[in-house]
């Protein structure tokens, strides 16, 4: 399978804060959610991708072109939609539009049109007077409308209403059908990614947690509920991550199968939800 995008090794320092040892990749044609608090270095890692932050060691490669030497190349490849699309506030949605493609040369006036009209997007409005989904809506279609390959999302749908969320999210895992694109976007809302990811990468402090497929994280991980006394003489690092209570614990553990086995029917065992996990490997031990 073709990765569209791989990042190796990726390093990243400033003061107080370092990307450490970053790797993962998307294969093309794949939705990949990246996940953390905030903080983790999901902003940065995408500026990263772009070559707008130089990285001090690591590779990266986009559609087999490094940022770093071939910038021009790899930003006519790739859409960028920012949490907080910013174009000419008193100039319409079609004005604007005029401008951006002045940018590129593959730009595709009949395919933005066609986006356009599938967003019901008002194309004579001042870009400042439409509403957060529409500007995020338009965001995306300039994205699109000169033929990228990956679009690199930061929080999309921070901020907007649930149903408008969901309509977003269908519109993007329809792209990878009639676009043919391939999609990074991080987010710290999860249940957007449990409806429409294929992988997930979590970050917690610059690092990679996991970068796994989605529903192989949520099949194989588990979160365990039992006493108090079953957590006694357990190997440090068997869980992830433990709420302890007045009469119990629960925690997370990324192998169920073997906690199955170590425990039985003493404990219950329920599949987590990303948030679960974003939580419990976050917090570490919590006592009530």
């Amino acid at each position: 399978m073709e990765n569209i995008l791989e990042v190796r090794n990726l390093h990243k320092r400033f003061a107080g804060f370092a990307l450490t040892d970053v790797t993962f990749s998307i294969p093309r044609g794949y939705i990949m959610g990246l996940i953390g608090p905030n903080g983790a270095g999901k902003t940065t890692t995408l500026k990263l991708i772009l070559d707008l932050v130089k990285r001090d060691s690591g590779e990266i490669s986009v559609c087999g072109l490094d940022p770093a030497e071939q910038g021009a190349q790899v930003r006519a490849r790739v859409g960028f939609v920012h949490d907080e699309p910013r174009f000419y506030r008193h100039l319409t949605l079609s004005q604007n539009a005029s401008l951006v493609a002045r940018f590129y040369r593959t730009w595709d006036e009949a395919a933005f049109r066609r986006l356009a009209a599938a967003f019901e997007l008002p194309l004579e409005k001042w870009f400042g007077a439409c509403s957060r989904g529409n500007r995020m809506k338009f965001a995306l279609a300039l994205a699109l409308s000169h033929g990228a390959e990956l679009i690199l999302m930061d929080e999309p749908t921070s901020g907007l209403d649930p149903v408008f969320r969901r309509e977003l999210l269908d519109t993007l895992s329809a792209l990878l059908h009639d676009e043919g694109a391939s999609i990074l976007f991080s987010t710290h809302i999860t249940a957007d990614l449990e409806r429409i990811s294929d992988y997930v990468t979590l970050l917690q402090e610059g690092r990679v947690v996991f970068s796994a497929v989605k529903d192989q994280v949520i099949e194989n991980w588990g979160l365990v509920k039992g006493g108090l006394e079953l957590l006694e003489g357990l190997p440090p690092g068997f869980f992830l991550g433990v709420h302890r209570g007045a009469h119990g614990f629960e925690a997370l553990t990324n192998d169920a199968g073997e906690a199955h086995r170590r425990f039985g029917s003493a404990v219950l065992i329920d599949r987590p939800s990303l948030e679960d996990i974003i939580y419990y490997t976050f917090r570490g031990e919590v006592h009530d």
